[in-house]
């Protein structure tokens, strides 16, 4: 009897909680009224809060999926807050946490002003022709109620006409959106303006694509080879699993880069790229990217990623499998979906591979510790990133490659990375609904492949072992070889700028005769051995006339006073990777090959 009081006591509590935290209304308006001058106007009403003296409304220092705190508080002003038409007082008590007092009305309107005038896939950005709305830059969130619905309404400006969003629309309201909670809200971007939209269906899921900035795309051309790529990508995993998606396509002289959501993606471009056969498939390439992040890091994920905190870091070690796989998964895409042949396909592979072997930092962190240092390195690199530090990216999209190869070799061309990634996916995305660590990741390799990848994870993952490129790509009956291996090129090992109408040393490289004999990052370069620096820069990659071990008198300024350095020439090591097949190649090479081109 009295297990039964305590059961029902509880139900009523939940009851209760529930009930509570059901009748908590937050809607946003989001309005402009000086947008040429960057500004964005919310408004936001909290109303059925549980009766207490304050309520604090936080804003994000991150956004998911770019790892490094940007402080997007620092952007707010002119907070205020109302109760039955009374001011409220409030005060600042962090960063990023807005404390408004005497809350026991009921129902608050809190407004605040945005200013948003940088130009990337991460951050706001208004002007007088659109708004982009990067979310964790826009809207507040009260304190323990992530977890709430809300309403967005977009009041766009007089010249404006358009919304394009990922998030569900209210029935009935014009540019009226709903969220489910405050994850779907942060993971949906909006752009307002007047941007071209069109629309194509692929795998069951209407996608519509907004095109600000102009450009000279086709777009029955772009809806026939985004399509392909939609439907390669859920051939992987057997399922799309969005009702529609949004692409935002930001157009400039100059852009790049992309950022994935749930159900969106903002992507980067060369308003005039899309006319030469290079520009087209570097944004295919791009779209592939982004599109993979679908299942990739959104709904697959390390169990760092998730819930997030949106207040401080979230560190994880498998940015290599969320992003260095994607950038793989990319060129997979590419391949399967016809835009790219054989050489398209394995060339930039290459590229990754001799990049990592170029890249000092190699040697120094790991795939793993780059993930993990993210928030410290990889967003924040300083002119000697390239000597302690590697992308994870690169080196992600390299081990991908070295891990599919040894799979489907394993398993003689029956199986590949694509199951290891589609049982991740069944299993701690759809079942288990949760992330992953480091040593599932790699149960599930060693499941799939039937073989042991300790050495592998020793080796390329939390060691800084020099890629096996020649055996990996052998597997599938390619020889590969560095055309430089032979070559004996004497150099400094710097690379230099421009600055105020000097030549001015960039970068050192480890190890160089320049690292070893004292040249330094910001350095005046005047001369090496008598010739002017605008002539020795020509030279750079090459002294002329000179040998491995030779000295060279490098004259330069440093803080306003000249030095003379006796600088030994040493080898540019530097390697640059090609390919040819075999010959005459074995049933299993032909077996892994045709698995791992699709050719």
């Amino acid at each position: 009897m009295m297990i039964k009081r305590t059961v029902l006591g509880l139900v009523l509590l939940l009851s209760i909680g529930m009930t509570s935290k059901s009748q908590v209304k937050i809607g946003f308006e989001i309005s402009f009224k000086e947008p040429q001058a960057h500004y964005a106007e919310v408004e936001m009403n909290v109303s059925g809060i549980a009766a207490k003296n304050y309520i604090d409304l936080k804003m994000p220092t991150w956004t998911p999926g770019s790892y490094l705190i940007r402080e997007f508080s620092k952007s707010v002003e002119s907070f205020g807050a109302k109760a039955g038409g009374k001011d409220l007082k409030f005060e600042k008590i962090s960063k990023n946490t807005w404390r408004v007092h005497n809350v026991k009305a009921n129902a608050v309107k809190v407004n605040y002003r945005v200013y948003a005038f940088e130009i990337s896939v991460r951050t706001p950005f208004i002007d007088e022709s659109h708004a982009f709305l990067s979310p964790t830059g826009i809207f507040m969130y009260p304190d323990g109620m992530i977890k709430t619905s809300s309403t967005v309404k977009i009041v766009p400006f007089s010249t404006w006409s358009k919304v394009s969003t990922g998030l569900e629309p209210v029935k009935g309201e014009k540019f009226t959106y709903t969220a489910s909670d405050f994850d779907i809200l942060f993971d949906s971007p909006i752009e307002v303006g007047n941007q071209d939209v069109f629309e194509f269906d692929a795998a069951g899921v209407k996608h519509e694509v907004a095109m600000y900035g102009g450009g000279n795309y086709d777009k029955e051309r772009l809806k026939v080879d985004m399509a392909k790529i939609v439907e390669e990508g859920t051939k992987i995993y057997g399922e799309n699993p969005n009702k529609h998606y949004t692409f935002i396509v930001h157009n400039y002289e100059r852009g790049g880069g992309g950022l994935e959501h749930l159900n969106s993606t903002t992507l980067g471009a060369s308003r005039n790229g899309y006319g030469s056969e290079r520009g087209y498939k570097s944004f295919l390439s791009l779209v592939a990217h982004e599109y993979y992040h679908l299942w990739n890091v959104k709904r697959l994920r390390p169990k760092a990623l998730g819930p997030f905190d949106y207040e401080n870091e979230n560190y994880t070690t498998n940015l290599w499998v969320a992003e260095g796989f994607t950038s793989y998964y990319g060129n997979k895409l590419m391949i399967r979906a016809g835009h790219v042949d054989l050489n398209g396909f394995i060339n930039p592979l290459l590229g990754s591979v001799g990049t990592v072997l170029n890249t000092p930092g190699s040697k120094v962190q790991s795939v793993a510790s780059s993930s993990f240092d993210a928030w410290i390195i990889g967003y924040r690199p300083n002119e000697n990133s390239n000597n302690n530090s590697i992308s994870y990216y690169t080196k992600g999209e390299a081990v991908g490659m070295l891990m599919d190869l040894e799979i489907i070799n394993a398993t003689k061309g029956t199986k590949s990375l694509d199951d290891v990634m589609k049982g991740m996916y069944d299993l701690y995305y759809k079942n288990l609904k949760r992330g992953y660590t480091d040593a599932e990741f790699k149960a599930m390799v060693e499941k799939i492949s039937g073989i042991s990848f300790t050495g592998f994870w020793d080796k390329y993952i939390n060691g800084t072992d020099d890629i096996d490129y020649a055996k990996y790509l052998a597997m599938a009956g390619f020889n590969v070889v560095n055309e430089n291996a032979n070559r004996e090129v004497p150099f400094l090992g710097v690379t230099t700028m421009r600055k105020d109408n000097k030549v001015v040393i960039a970068t050192v490289l480890r190890n160089s005769g320049a690292w070893i004999d004292g040249i330094n990052v910001n350095d005046e370069l005047i001369s090496i051995d008598g010739a002017p620096a605008e002539l020795a820069v020509e030279r750079m990659t090459q002294i002329t006339g000179k040998k491995v071990g030779d000295l060279v008198k490098v004259v330069v300024v440093r803080d306003g006073l000249k030095k003379e350095l006796n600088v030994k020439l040493t080898a540019n090591k530097a390697i640059r990777l090609t390919y040819s097949e075999v010959q005459n190649p074995t049933p299993l090479q032909l077996a892994v090959r045709k698995k791992w081109t699709g050719l």
